[in-house]
């Protein structure tokens, strides 16, 4: 028996994406003192010298650089706190809670979710002011020694990695224990690709701007319109030129108005619209009609 499929899930990256700011820069390298050059140069060495992988290598490198100082995961959400987000964050979330469907889609029972996939730290986005509007945070995590301090990574998300979350969203597994891979028809899925609109910043968001494109959903590409550098609008600008892959890019502003705000509204309106003809279509094909006189 099918499922019902009301359920649009908007699908945000974080660090360039969200925010401004890598969240390791903002909020945990001042706490304990960490030098944010010399950091990123010892994480682009493990890659270049060692072979590690991007996030395994920046991982290893922010527990080398605690050292005893290691914090627990509450320490973490404690200073999540403190993260900063692009303009119109997090208000959009509350914003959107009314007049972004019609009356007729929410009498339908059509909802929007909203999830982050991102390769930071999970335990710093649960404390964000973001964590209460959003469904799930799928991020790297790490296991606790005895003392409580992290200790090991027990969860690594990399750019690769992240389209095994969107497969979660579409087949409504969100819990780590649930397997992913077991086989579920599409009708049985709860939040189709078609019902997507992912949210990224660039050439790691590829997979997932891949994944949801190619089945019908929605990709947005977003760059930081205060970089005066032009590096994150030029980042932007190759997904949608010969790369193909994505049609709309836009400055990350999620004020009520702008460009990114109109995109995602009008993506959320078409789709909306989508399920109540298809509900409609069901209903009329299905309905026997009583004998006239």
């Amino acid at each position: 028996m099918a499922v019902p499929q009301n359920t649009i899930a908007i699908v945000f990256d974080y660090d360039q994406t969200l925010s401004p700011n890598y969240m390791q820069d903002e909020v945990l390298f001042p706490a304990f003192g960490i030098d944010p050059p010399k950091f990123w140069q010892r994480c682009h060495a493990l890659v270049r010298e060692e072979g590690y992988d991007n996030e395994l290598a920046y991982l290893k490198a922010l527990l080398d650089c605690l050292g005893m100082d290691r914090p627990t995961n509450k320490q973490l959400r404690d200073l999540g706190a403190g993260l900063k987000f692009y303009p119109g964050l997090p208000e959009m979330f509350d914003e959107f809670k009314t007049g972004l469907l019609r009356p007729e889609h929410e009498t339908l029972g059509i909802r929007v979710e909203h999830y982050i996939i991102s390769s930071g730290i999970k335990s710093l986005l649960e404390g964000s002011r973001l964590a209460s509007h959003v469904r799930a945070i799928f991020a790297c995590e790490f296991a606790e020694d005895s003392a409580g301090r992290i200790a090991f990574p027990k969860r690594v998300i990399s750019h690769t990695q992240k389209t095994q979350f969107l497969f979660r969203i579409n087949k409504g597994m969100l819990e780590h224990s649930q397997d992913v891979n077991d086989h579920m028809p599409p009708d049985l899925r709860p939040v189709p690709f078609e019902h997507m609109i992912y949210i990224g910043d660039g050439p790691t968001d590829v997979p997932c701007f891949t994944v949801v494109r190619q089945h019908g959903g929605h990709a947005i590409a977003v760059y930081n319109p205060d970089d005066a550098s032009r590096t994150s609008f030029r980042k932007c600008y190759q997904l949608v030129g010969a790369a193909d892959r994505v049609r709309h890019i836009a400055p990350a502003d999620y004020r009520p108005g702008s460009h990114l705000r109109l995109l995602i509204e009008q993506m959320v309106s078409e789709t909306a619209d989508k399920i109540l003809t298809r509900r409609q279509r069901d209903v009329e094909e299905n309905t026997v009609r009583a004998p006239k006189h």
